[in-house]
């Protein structure tokens, strides 16, 4: 088994491998059950495309034996890549890592807990053949919990379209087709994956959406729950951030500081009628204080978030850092 562990980017990659069509990406994290059988029905899915493909497992420090898996599914089928994380770092590293080591011209993202269809691939290419950038799946009938899974992702969908104008019923679905210029320069973090049809859209990309298959959970577990509804939000506004005031960040800040101020000097105001109008003592109106407090402490909780957001960017890009660490790769090519 050739067995790498270096770092290579995608366009030395390129000029090594045979032209390739489609990269698939599927990020996995103790699948172990799952990726035979999903590997099993993609492969013909993709063969016929009659177009040449590659699809590269990433598997997220899964500790089930899904890397050992992995490996002899890599040796049987050399079409079959392997990246291998040394620990659990999340699904958006992991894609991001798939984005960085493929090579072909469009990129399709996909879960690896079967519960998307491997024939929808072709759904979504015949849709960006069409003149799109960027084709999102859309789970119309989606079969996960309603409560935990389904609603917080119908209420979440309906807010980041509001905030970010671009307008999907499903960000959350993995299935997606992106051509791979829409994903140039920039990186990924957080659980910012969900959000590339935005980034994508404000660079100018032709972004639809076509219902694809959806189907139940046959082996294992979901990896989420309602704890990643606040994630998600937390990073919209990163998003929203980053991407309309990256560069003229006083805007946010002063703003929130004229806010401040504005507020300081109407309550100074109202205290001093208060006192002088009414006889109220400063001292015997705590809870305008106590709410001021807490409302100050929450949105400088909130800046200073943004803030560490920029810096997080600023250490791992000036540097040439990458925020995910590989153990081993598997039938890439080998280095000169």
């Amino acid at each position: 088994m050739d067995v790498l562990t270096r770092v290579a980017p995608a366009h030395d990659l390129a000029e090594e491998t045979p032209a390739v069509y489609v990269s698939v990406l599927v990020p996995v994290y103790n699948e172990i059950d799952n990726i035979e059988p999903l590997c099993g029905a993609l492969i013909p899915a993709l063969e016929r495309l009659h177009k040449p493909f590659e699809i590269i497992f990433i598997n997220d420090g899964s500790t089930d034996g899904t890397e050992g898996k992995l490996a002899a599914m890599a040796r049987a089928e050399p079409r079959v890549r392997v990246i291998n994380f040394r620990r659990n770092v999340g699904q958006t590293a992991a894609l991001m890592a798939g984005i960085d080591h493929s090579v072909g011209a469009v990129i399709v993202p996909m879960d690896g807990d079967l519960q998307n269809d491997p024939e929808d691939v072709a759904l979504l290419l015949a849709k960006l053949e069409q003149g799109y950038d960027v084709v999102s799946g859309w789970r119309r009938d989606r079969q996960d919990n309603f409560v935990e899974r389904t609603l917080p992702s119908r209420i979440a969908n309906k807010l980041i379209s509001k905030i970010s104008g671009v307008h999907l019923n499903d960000y959350g679905c993995s299935l997606k087709a992106y051509r791979r210029e829409m994903l140039q320069g920039f990186r990924l973090y957080g659980e910012m994956h969900r959000f590339v049809p935005i980034y994508a859209h404000w660079q100018g990309a032709r972004v639809t959406e076509v219902p694809i298959r959806h189907h139940p959970r046959r082996f294992g577990r979901s990896k989420y729950g309602l704890e990643r509804v606040g994630k998600v939000l937390l990073d919209l506004l990163v998003v929203k951030y980053l991407t309309h005031y990256e560069t003229k960040p006083i805007y946010v800040f002063g703003l929130f500081g004229l806010f401040f101020m504005a507020t300081a000097f109407l309550s100074g105001i109202y205290a001093v009628y208060l006192k002088l109008a009414e006889g109220v003592a400063f001292i015997q109106t705590p809870l305008p204080l106590l709410v001021t407090l807490g409302f100050i402490t929450g949105i400088m909780c909130i800046l200073m978030g943004l803030l560490a957001e920029l810096l997080v960017r600023v250490y791992f890009e000036s540097q040439g850092k990458s925020h995910y660490t590989i153990k081993s790769m598997v039938n890439f090519p080998s280095p000169d």
